[in-house]
């Protein structure tokens, strides 16, 4: 169980780098659109260029930003039957949820855009525009790249799960306390009127 405490904050931390380094392509994709939207209003210049390389932008932050917001919880969810249940039935339901779904159509998504940027790649594919960006392979390599460290988030939740239903009682707390810790690191970024009140608060640390 150590071992596989061990995997699982190994690919961790690997994701998370991946996925701070990847984050900075949001400012880079608001700075490229903000100056091609006041070259093209004020000074009547239009690149083509600029425009797909804000696709190309958002395109890197999706992909290697996704699985870091898996493994965070950060991703969007809309749990109406699995919030009522206890927590090792939803353990059990995130473990079948990675194992049957998750991973297998991370592997399938990677093994159809690896043969797609590899056509790419040997045909020398560049922009269906005249002006537009060459070497198109390039960001078409960020599919099987960004779905590959999704498969990895994927693992490390199950490798948790394992030893949350199947540890020992330290490791689950050790799990328990990394868990906590994300959830807290993210409601500390929410706006203010999303937060929680002074009930809610208290009846947090009550718990804990």
């Amino acid at each position: 169980m150590e071992l596989l405490m061990r995997v699982s904050e190994g690919l961790d931390r690997i994701i998370v780098k991946v996925g701070k380094i990847a984050a900075w392509a949001g400012l880079l994709l608001i700075l490229v659109t903000v100056f091609d939207v006041v070259t093209r209003r004020f000074f009547v210049l239009g690149s083509t260029k600029l425009q797909e390389l804000e696709w190309h932008l958002h395109t890197i932050l999706f992909a290697f930003c996704l699985g870091f917001a898996y493994l965070k919880d950060a991703h969007v969810r809309i749990d109406l039957v699995r919030e009522n249940l206890s927590e090792r039935t939803q353990w059990w339901i995130e473990l079948a949820g990675c194992l049957l779904f998750l991973i297998p159509y991370c592997v399938l998504v990677i093994y159809f855009s690896i043969d797609y940027t590899y056509k790419s790649f040997v045909s020398n594919e560049v922009s269906a525009s005249a002006t537009g960006l060459t070497h198109r392979w390039i960001i078409k390599s960020a599919i099987p790249l960004g779905f590959t460290l999704l498969a990895l988030s994927g693992v490390a939740v199950v490798l948790r799960k394992i030893v949350e239903l199947f540890g020992p009682e330290d490791l689950r707390e050790k799990v328990h306390d990394i868990e906590e810790a994300e959830a807290e690191h993210l409601d500390q970024m929410t706006p203010a009127q999303f937060g929680e009140d002074e009930n809610d608060k208290s009846n947090k640390e009550e718990r804990r």
